[in-house]
This record gives C-alpha cells, structure tokens and sequence, in this order.
C-alpha cells in the first residue's frame, strides 16, 4: 500500500497486540474510552453537511460514516464485553461494517443519534470498566475472523486504540483543509 495512504487509513498506526498491559495502562484505556464520546462530539458538532460528507482519506469513508461506524461498533462492544464476563469463552459475533456503513443511516443520518448513543454506551461501558476486578480483565472472547480469543484486557486496549484511531481520522481531514 502507498504510504501516504497508509498513514491516512492508520493515521495513529495499526494496533499491535501488547505482550502484556499494566494496571497503569489499562487504567489509561479506560480513561480513553470514558472519554471519547465528548472529543468525539468536540471534533464534529460545528461540521457543515458538506464536512460531515468529506472522506478522510480516498475511497475511505465520510466523516458522517466514521461518527456512525463508531456508535455502531461500540455497541457491539459493550455487548462483547458483557458476553465474556457472563459465559465462558464466549464466541462473538463479527459484522461487516462496511456494509454497515453504506446503509441509509450510516450515510445519510445526521451524527447527533449516533452521538448521543456513544454518550449512553461509554458511560454504561465506562462504569463498567471502572468496577471489574483485575480476574474479570482476564477473561476472554473468541472472535472467529481471527480464530483467536482475547481477554478483555487486550480488548480494552483495542478499543481505546479504536477511539483514537478514528478520532484522528476526524482530526487530520479538519487539519488538511484548515477547517481547525
């Protein structure tokens, strides 16, 4: 891949799975993803239709796409979470999320519902978050497009990188064309 369009789809670089996350580390995640629902919100609240229908990168998706596609995931998110710390080894469910993201809502549905359901989500997920025991983190996923299970927490870790990943594709589309 070009590397000027590498840098616009992973703006933030691609997540690596860590070799192991501190209670400091995790503790920062967690702080990430309680977070983002309001940098989020900062970042596109004052965009112009036109902006909101801006790609971040070519052939990627608009801006409007990036809002929805996050409320989206982390929905399944929270869901995930949950599923792994009430069943054992729970097998998730993946979607497409670029078929997703074509739907009527993920293109054409202003942002503010999928804000406000970021806002409900992280704060649900957030508290819950906050309240797991250092055991609970450990416990695991299988998502099955990577045959691979996951604790939760590398997932936390996942997620905040998620929040920042496409934080900065909001972020570097508003710096490339002075909109910031």
């Amino acid at each position: 891949m070009d590397q000027d369009l590498e840098s616009l789809k992973y703006p933030i670089g691609p997540f690596t799975i860590p070799d192991s996350i501190s209670d400091v580390e995790l503790r920062k995640h967690i702080i990430t993803i309680e977070r983002f629902p309001q940098r989020i919100t900062a970042a596109t609240i004052s965009l112009s239709k036109e902006q909101l229908d801006t790609p971040y990168r070519p052939q990627g998706w608009t801006i409007r796409q990036v809002v929805h596609h996050c409320a989206d995931s982390q929905m399944n998110a929270i869901i995930r979470f949950k599923l792994a710390l009430t069943e054992e080894k729970p097998v998730i469910r993946p979607y497409f999320e670029d078929r997703w993201a074509e739907l009527v809502d993920g293109k054409f549905l202003p942002i503010e519902p999928s804000l406000k359901i970021l806002e409900g989500v992280h704060r649900k997920w957030s508290i819950l978050l906050e309240n797991l025991e250092a055991p609970q983190f450990e416990r695991t996923f299988v998502h099955p497009e990577h045959g691979a299970e996951f604790s939760l927490a590398v997932a936390t870790a996942n997620y905040a990188w998620h929040c920042e990943h496409h934080l900065a594709h909001v972020t570097n589309v508003q710096n490339r064309n002075g909109w910031r």
